[in-house]
């Protein structure tokens, strides 16, 4: 890219596509969030297996938006985190042609033979379906692609993003042969930078855009719960807890993943049991009425796989139920139960690991709910101790953009971003029947694989 002057200043943005909408925030060199944007948007469920955006207005309009809303900082870089997987078809002006395909839609599992114990394959699924539908299309894009070429006309993903792609990323970039097998030409295919790389500048500015990231992965750089014995809980649309230990883990069911900490393994992986079926819950219960309390010792039981359930049960036909309820139970007893049941969901995974957990380190928007991280705590028998920013995927994007300016070395010492705004203890008088409810729930999610 061509050289030029930038601002003085230390101020970079993160932008962060979620399943809901966009956030974004600027960040000082400090970490202190100066302003933060948050820009809504529908995720789209036109059938019961399939999961999707409007990836003009979600993917391409949104993190424009979100920047245009927050230049006026003129920060020296942004980049862009978003979750995994998802591809839409389109033009050379980079306009979505096709839907927004997202993970767990059914569309990623057509004629693609898929492991048990994970989601590869999905994306291979995604692009055979894509390229089908628009077969002239001039690119087949994932979520950051069509953002970062809306705001600097570069077409590019990170690594992580092309690496869950397999077997569609292969050694060394895309497989040619495996995209060819689904209709596409491997050179519509986005290009693959490292994160925390310049890559262009945004349109109109001389902001650069850097190379973000995973969601996921960008929440865990601005966190504390990176010590054998945390788990930390990304608290969005997507439940994704992940226990770290000082050794792997061989758990049926369970991801276990190196870090970017040598020595330091994590296991867990992606769960159907958060945001978006806590919300669903909201909506079906309405308002809790006055006078309308949960007591610890009458609470029903979710299963609460709304759209099937990846970790650790890898099923997508699984569906949600809602167990031993009776004629006394109000919208109060119903979503204390569905908070229950994503700390059960948590609790599970900690213990198919096997492993000593001592902590919760709890991310993302749900941890502005109460209910919720009550009942993690109660449900885990941990106390929780909850992140100060909401926005963990775009706090961390803000420091991936100070690596491509130069600002920072390195992935080494984000850390010191990471702020915990309190700590939610375990309430004895819940935490006994919780115990009992968790046995319950154990008991129906075995029966109902």
């Amino acid at each position: 890219m061509t050289a030029v002057s930038h601002p003085a200043n230390d101020l970079t943005v993160g932008i962060d596509i979620g399943t809901t909408s966009v956030k974004a925030v600027v960040v000082d060199g400090s970490g202190a969030v100066l302003e933060r944007v948050r820009v809504p948007h529908p995720v789209n469920v036109p059938a019961p297996d399939r999961f999707e955006h409007d990836a003009n207005r979600s993917w391409r309009a949104g993190p424009r938006r979100a920047f245009a809303r927050l230049a006026a900082h003129r920060p020296r870089a942004v980049a862009v985190s978003t979750m995994v997987p998802s591809l839409t078809a389109v033009d050379r002006r980079g306009r979505a042609l096709t839907p927004g395909l997202l993970y767990g839609d059914a569309r990623g599992r057509e004629g693609v033979e898929r492991s048990t114990g994970s989601d590869a394959g999905e994306v291979v699924g995604f692009l055979r379906w894509t390229a089908g539908a628009s077969p002239g299309a001039h690119g087949y894009w994932p979520a950051p692609a069509v953002a970062n070429f809306a705001l600097a006309r570069e077409a590019v993903v990170d690594i992580g993003t092309a690496f869950t792609s397999a077997p569609l990323f292969g050694d060394g970039g895309w497989d040619a042969s495996v995209a060819e097998s689904c209709g596409a030409d491997p050179a519509r295919l986005p290009r693959i930078e490292m994160m925390g790389t310049a890559a262009g500048e945004v349109t109109g500015t001389s902001t650069v855009l850097a190379i973000g990231g995973i969601d996921a992965m960008c929440e865990g750089l601005v966190s504390d719960g990176k010590h054998p014995g945390d788990v930390l809980v990304n608290c969005g649309t997507t439940l994704i807890p992940w226990l770290y230990t000082s050794s792997p883990v061989d758990a049926p069911g369970l991801w276990c993943v190196p870090t970017m900490t040598p020595g330091l393994w994590s296991a867990g992986g992606p769960s159907n049991a958060g945001g978006l079926f806590l919300g669903w819950v909201e909506r079906v219960v309405g308002p809790v009425r006055r006078g309308d309390r949960a007591t610890p010792g009458d609470v029903p039981v979710w299963v609460p796989y709304i759209r099937g359930e990846r970790v650790p049960h890898h099923d997508p036909h699984r569906r949600a139920s809602l167990h031993d309820l009776n004629l006394t139970h109000g919208p109060a007893a119903v979503r204390r139960a569905a908070y229950e049941a994503a700390g059960f969901v948590v609790r599970h995974v900690i213990d198919l690991a096997g492993a000593p957990a001592s902590r919760v380190v709890a991310l993302g928007g749900g941890t502005r709910v109460e209910g919720w991280m009550q009942a993690l705590a109660d449900c885990t028998g941990l106390p929780v101790h909850v992140a100060a920013a909401p926005e963990g995927a775009a706090l961390g994007a803000a420091w991936l953009a100070r690596m491509a300016v130069g600002l920072e070395p390195g992935l080494e010492g984000a850390t010191r971003w990471a702020s915990t705004a309190r700590v939610v203890e375990p309430d004895p008088e819940w935490a006994g029947p919780a115990a009992e409810r968790y046995a319950r729930f154990r008991e129906l999610v075995s029966a109902s694989g």
